[in-house]
């Protein structure tokens, strides 16, 4: 296998693996309990530290399925590390120093990425530019003058790769030579979803950017990924801005995370104009009114000063403060 982990990734991967009957682990808890090697021994002892609702709850399943063995998990892991290996994918997890730095700091951070392409340092001064499958003509002009705008002053720019406006604001990121990456809905070597945006995925990764997924390499679309993709979109930027998106929408629900990560959260004047959720995160404080791309980049900082924050505070993650 040319895909090279480390012993401690694998035995990470093991704990994601982990069943007990139809029960599998909650990977936000083992990320934030493995930011460390010694973290990590401690959950493969089967000791949980955090002292949560969650790690009441999930202390004895992983107890229980630790006693029972480890075969199967590691089982699963190789022949998804093989499928992952195929298309030439990478491995990065809490336990690595190029674990993106915004992803670190959310609750509910993933304890790994399978990516293709290149994760880069600039990638922490990032916004994610979301909304809508079903955009108007309107919402897929504005998604694209806004990552046009955004790229001038050196933002990268973020997206799910959904039809829409998502892909509208890879696509404009991409014709302005600039940076893009895209936080999948399925499985890294899975087909690409939608299958109409399978050459946009090509063009990032031509143009240096990444595909990133939170799953396991074999994972087909299904109704619980996409809510799951919103959380790490989210996560890996310091800020979403919502062109177009109706109350159901996934964006809307994007911008209820960005406001729980700390994350910053734009609203252009037409959606709060016409959608009542979003009026209503603007009166509540919870969201920015974004009349101009400055409203958005005289908020942001520099990407080596982000990086620089981002890996402080893992410091005093794993100092237990």
């Amino acid at each position: 296998m040319d895909l090279n982990i480390t012993a401690e990734q694998h035995d990470l991967l093991t704990l994601c693996a982990l069943r007990t009957g139809d029960a599998t682990l909650d990977w936000s808890l083992l990320a934030r309990g493995a930011h460390s090697p010694e973290g990590l021994a401690a959950l493969m002892d089967g000791q949980l530290h955090e002292d949560s609702r969650a790690a009441t709850k999930n202390r004895p399943l992983l107890q229980q399925a630790l006693t029972a063995g480890l075969d199967d998990a590691r089982a699963r892991v190789d022949d998804e590390l093989a499928a992952a290996d195929k298309i030439g994918a990478r491995l990065v997890t809490v336990l690595d120093k190029d674990y993106p730095a915004n992803l670190r700091v959310i609750g509910n951070l993933p304890p790994f990425l399978f990516y293709r392409g290149e994760l880069d340092q600039r990638d922490a001064r990032s916004i994610a530019i979301v909304g809508t499958r079903q955009a108007s003509e309107a919402g897929l002009r504005r998604a694209a003058r806004m990552a046009r705008e955004l790229v001038d002053h050196d933002v990268v720019i973020a997206s799910g790769l959904a039809k829409g406006v998502d892909a509208a604001a890879h696509q404009a990121t991409l014709t302005a030579g600039a940076r893009t990456f895209a936080v999948m809905g399925t499985g890294i070597a899975a087909p690409i979803y939608p299958a109409e945006n399978r050459p946009l995925a090509k063009a990032i990764l031509a143009s240096g950017g990444a595909l990133l997924s939170q799953f396991w390499p074999t994972q087909p679309p299904a109704r619980h990924t996409f809510p799951r993709r919103n959380v790490v979109t989210s996560g890996t930027t310091l800020g979403s801005v919502v062109i177009e998106a109706s109350s159901t929408s996934g964006a809307k629900m994007q911008a209820r995370l960005a406001a729980e990560h700390g994350k910053l959260v734009f609203l252009i004047r037409s959606l709060a104009d016409t959608q009542p959720w979003a009026k209503k995160m603007l009166d509540e404080g919870r969201a920015i009114l974004v009349t101009d791309s400055s409203d958005i980049t005289d908020r942001l900082g520099q990407a080596a000063d982000i990086q620089a924050a981002g890996q402080q505070r893992q410091q005093l993650a794993l100092a237990g403060l």
